[in-house]
């Protein structure tokens, strides 16, 4: 369902896993997990992103009452856009991993193994998606102080009951979250299926002009796997519906950018 004017529209794919709901906009995804009437959105995707999040809403029959928990895979700035505007603006509580911290106060300041500015020479195919990022407001996200920490393992108490699948390398703190009941896993930026970095597509990791250390990035390909989730749904790009453990082999074989 496309959302808005054509050069900027955003699409809401309805239910990629059972009451599951993809917002992608300017080459980021978040998701809208439903339990009953209520909602927990997974990732702020970027400060454009926030009229799309409430069409999306009211095109399932909800509002912003209706959202009890933002949930953050990581803080990089393409996934903490609307973060602030929701706490603020709704009232709605924010969790994330405690190494995600610093990133969150400050969404600029990240580890990254390689250079950014070379990435646009070297693959070309990346450049729309970073100028449709840039248009979307990567350069004016705001940071937040406040959210309630989580650790490995955890079921957290937000519509969805989303277990914590502690994956760094990507960031320090990166976690993706299993929906047990629905083999679904939200893998944030773990493994994506669209580098934005690079245009390429399919299982990968993030290149290195966003990843703090991507050897244990391949790492954590193994957790993603061992959750044996049918569908895998990234921080961008398509939603892989192969199962985790084949999605986890084809990004070891590709390796890093």
């Amino acid at each position: 369902m496309p959302i808005g004017p054509r050069r900027f529209q955003a699409v809401l794919t309805r239910n990629v896993a059972p009451g599951v709901h993809r917002l992608a906009h300017a080459g980021v995804n978040c998701y809208l997990v439903e339990e009953g009437r209520s909602v927990t959105v997974v990732d702020a995707a970027l400060p454009a992103t926030w009229p799309y999040l409430r069409t999306a809403l009211e095109a399932l029959h909800r509002g912003p009452s209706d959202v009890a928990a933002l949930v953050l895979t990581h803080a990089h700035f393409d996934h903490l856009g609307f973060a602030r505007r929701m706490q603020e603006e709704w009232d709605v509580p924010v969790y994330a991993h405690p190494a995600e911290r610093t990133i969150a106060a400050h969404p600029y300041r990240y580890a990254h193994e390689n250079p950014r500015a070379l990435y646009p020479i070297r693959h070309p195919g990346g450049v729309p998606i970073l100028t449709a990022m840039a248009a979307a407001g990567a350069f004016r996200v705001h940071g937040i102080d406040e959210f309630t920490e989580f650790g490995p393992g955890e079921e957290l108490d937000v519509p969805g009951r989303l277990r914590v699948v502690f994956t760094p390398g990507h960031t320090f703190g990166h976690s993706a979250l299993l929906l047990e009941g629905r083999s679904a896993l939200l893998c944030g930026d773990a493994l994506v299926t669209l580098d934005p970095y690079t245009g390429f597509t399919g299982p990968r990791i993030v290149a290195g002009a966003a990843t703090a250390d991507s050897a244990q990035a391949l790492e954590s390909l193994r957790a993603i796997a061992e959750t044996d989730a049918d569908r895998l749904l990234p921080g961008h790009g398509d939603v892989w519906r192969t199962g985790a453990a084949a999605a986890a082999a084809v990004a070891r074989s590709v390796g890093a950018s």
